[in-house]
């Protein structure tokens, strides 16, 4: 598969591995005591590294709206611009890539600063979970190629175009741009749910049969590729058809046509064999076979079948690789950030609601988590409360930004669409719902290789654990069992650790293990009991601070 290079990308391949674990610092939670729902004030490199160990391989949609690089920002403070001359990002670049950073074009300072991130994304998404990121042309053909090395090229999904700005953008050069992309890929196995029908679809429905129901004919004779009988020769055989009591007949292609009946075959023309989508054997046609109808066509001159669909039956429809709903309209993002008492230069061109709920409309999930770590004004958190509010749902959000409107604009949406903003006619209703802001905390593990004591010692255990199981631990200490971590294919976890004591791992400590399994890994500061002791008993003892691995 051919792959993308570009300056430093040696440098950032397996940066991710570099990222330091750092500890999540809750701040406050709004409209409850506790939430699963999270918006994280903080680099998204670093803070999608800190949600690994709880939430590795669990996330089941993922949404990214990242910067387009397409070189015009003019406000050259704002976060991840266009430009990617955020000095934030200016200085990681110069840490990560070296000296070879300087020389970069705006291309190389993209690609060096999307990598890291989407490899750990990778780590995030579940395997029946997907991966939608907008994009426009400027990057678009370097994101494919990214993905296509990161995800895999065969879990490429499809491209979405969706029609943002149908007038087009009246400064392009040559050609108006109408349009952005959608990128979508899936980690392994996905099902994707379907779209509402809009009116026109519904308005094909236009007949009506004895009850009542709506219906549209669909020609049940196979049009397009492989539609000749030599195709499918199984698929080629008559109908009989009176038409004086509208009886319908199976008949074999060897069988002459009963008397007052008309024999139908599966005709392109006069003279080439066709074929029918159903065989006679087949599941669609012993569950169909009662909504079939013989038609004659005037203009063609012949007689045909047509299958009955029903409105009644059509609970959605697949999503298109076209998106030109009003709902996905730029202008739509700005109108609801405004009605919900921010200022148009509060925040430049917020997502439409429109466009996240159609990508969760394809999740299919009513309880999946959707983490969005360009989370910008926090339009993906708006739709998720207004999806739950609709439906019932219980899907949870984790948003992360690292700008410092965090709090004051991302958070802040997220209150008013909790609570409703305006009064009178003007007021938005509120959907209900909650959340914990998080600031990025210390660093677990010092440069030196030693744990950070400042750190709550929970964070550590947590930690412990997924590296040791890539697993969350399970919440809760047992007062009884203290240094417990959990079981995790047999095996008892122990982290033997105080802080302001050195453990060690020895006879005495023995009893102290109350969770049997087949095998043990202890972490402690020392060990005292012999090799063959611990061969014996199944125990691998771990050093505090040595042995614990890093991300």
């Amino acid at each position: 598969m051919p792959t993308l290079d570009w300056i430093g990308k040696d440098k950032v391949i397996n940066h991710h591995r570099e990222v330091p674990f750092r500890v999540l610092d809750e701040q406050y939670t709004y409209n409850t005591e506790s939430s699963e729902n999270m918006v994280i004030h903080g680099d998204n490199l670093l803070a999608l590294k800190a949600l690994l160990p709880q939430y590795e391989g669990r996330i089941k949609c993922i949404y990214i709206d990242p910067p387009y690089n397409k070189g015009n920002t003019k406000d050259k403070k704002w976060i991840y611009s266009d430009n990617v001359d955020d000095p934030q990002i200016i200085e990681w670049i110069g840490k990560v890539v070296g000296n070879e950073g300087e020389d970069l074009v705006r291309h190389d300072k993209w690609l060096c600063m999307m990598y890291p991130r989407l490899k750990l994304l990778w780590k995030l998404l579940s395997n029946d979970g997907f991966i939608a990121i907008s994009i426009d042309n400027v990057e678009l053909f370097n994101l494919k190629q990214l993905c296509d090395e990161i995800f895999g090229l065969n879990n490429f999904i499809t491209e979405i175009s969706c029609i943002n700005n149908p007038k087009g953008r009246s400064d392009d050069k040559y050609v108006a741009t109408a349009h952005e992309h959608i990128l979508i890929y899936k980690k392994d196995k996905v099902v994707f749910g379907q779209f509402t029908p809009e009116d026109k679809v519904i308005k094909r429905y236009r007949e009506i049969d004895k009850n009542g129901e709506r219906f549209r004919c669909i020609d049940l004779r196979k049009t397009g590729d492989e539609d000749l009988r030599s195709d499918r020769e199984d698929m080629f055989y008559p109908f009989f058809y009176n038409e004086h009591n509208g009886r319908l007949l199976l008949g074999n292609n060897d069988e002459p046509t009963p008397e007052g009946y008309i024999r139908i075959l599966p005709m392109k023309t006069s003279t080439i064999e066709g074929r029918w989508r159903w065989g006679k054997n087949d599941k669609a046609m012993n569950e169909g076979f009662q909504n079939l109808i013989a038609k004659y066509m005037p203009t063609k001159h012949k007689w045909t079948i047509f299958e009955k669909d029903y409105l009644k039956n059509k609970n959605g429809v697949k999503p298109t690789s076209v998106w030109a709903y009003k709902d996905v309209n730029s202008e739509r993002g700005t109108e609801q950030f405004v009605s919900l008492g921010f200022n148009k230069t509060d925040f430049p061109n917020p997502k439409p609601v429109g466009t996240i709920k159609r990508i969760l409309t394809m999740l299919n999930d009513s309880n999946a988590i959707i983490l969005d770590s360009f989370a910008g004004s926090g339009t993906t958190a708006h739709a998720v409360l207004e999806m739950n509010k609709a439906d019932g749902g219980n899907r949870k959000f984790i948003l992360v930004e690292m700008g410092d409107y965090a709090d004051s604009i991302t958070a802040e949406r997220v209150k008013r669409v909790i609570d409703g903003y305006g009064e009178g006619k003007n007021k938005t209703e509120g959907t209900g719902g909650n959340f914990t802001y998080y600031e990025l905390g210390e660093m677990l593990l010092l440069p030196d290789g030693n744990l950070n004591e400042s750190v709550d010692t929970q964070k550590i255990r947590e930690y412990v654990y997924y590296m040791e199981t890539k697993t969350a631990i399970t919440p809760g200490i047992d007062i009884n069992d203290p240094y417990f971590l959990g079981i995790c294919r047999d095996t008892s976890y122990y982290f033997y650790y105080e802080k302001d004591s050195a453990t060690t791992l020895s006879i005495d400590f023995l009893p102290q293990i109350k969770q049997r399994a087949d095998a043990y890994v202890i972490y402690a500061d020392t060990c005292t009991i012999s090799k063959d002791d611990l061969k014996k008993w199944n125990i691998i003892f771990k050093k505090i601070p040595r042995d614990i691995a890093k991300l």
